[in-house]
């Protein structure tokens, strides 16, 4: 099988996958309330934090907020990774929300798979369902790939219970491939991915 071949079998796997996580959310994702964020908070918010490199962000965030509603929170922040089957992330940024106010986040996860090269991305965290900060220090199974990517911009998934984080990335490098992971976001920084 081709490099092209595979790439685009683990690009349709990714969807796939995407699609399944956006179908086993409950309707509480699909509502509205004073402590979300509409779309509009979310681009201006985005536009301000990647520059001139946003370019697709609205197409990516117009695509979360038709599978999964309104958040209640996000995270700016940068993040590096790399692989060579094995790989590792590391990032570190700010959650925002309109009840708790901010807070410093630490994210760091192995990963295994098809999956090589690295990258230092900005990255955007739409976080739905927090029912408190503390809910969120906590690990995210997802796995990664081009579920979407619109102009350089792209989308993933990540779930632990009821609770979806959606990290939308940019960034330089090059990294190809599938990988099934991880993230654990924490309250202070640490080496250790697990």
């Amino acid at each position: 099988m081709g490099v092209s071949k595979l790439f685009t079998a683990a690009a349709r796997l990714v969807a796939a996958l995407a699609l399944i996580a956006a179908a086993a959310l409950p309707a509480s994702a699909q509502s509205s309330g004073g402590n979300q964020y509409s779309m509009q908070e979310i681009v201006d918010a985005g536009h301000g934090f990647f520059g001139s490199t946003s370019g697709g962000l609205a197409k990516v965030v117009e695509r979360a907020f038709e599978s999964y509603g309104l958040p209640n929170g996000y995270i700016l922040g940068q993040e590096g990774s790399g692989a060579f089957v094995a790989g590792l992330t590391y990032g570190e940024g700010t959650l925002n929300t309109k009840n708790a106010g901010q807070h410093q986040v630490f994210w760091q996860g192995p990963s295994l798979g098809l999956d090589w090269g690295g990258q230092g991305s900005r990255a955007m965290m739409l976080v739905y369902n927090l029912p408190d900060v503390n809910s969120l220090y906590d690990r995210f199974a997802g796995v990664s790939g081009s579920a979407y990517v619109v102009a350089g911009v792209g989308m993933t998934v990540l779930v632990k219970d009821d609770l979806v984080l959606v990290p939308i990335r940019t960034g330089v490098g090059a990294r190809l491939g599938i990988n099934a992971g991880y993230l654990k976001l924490t309250q202070q920084p640490t080496w250790n991915p697990f």
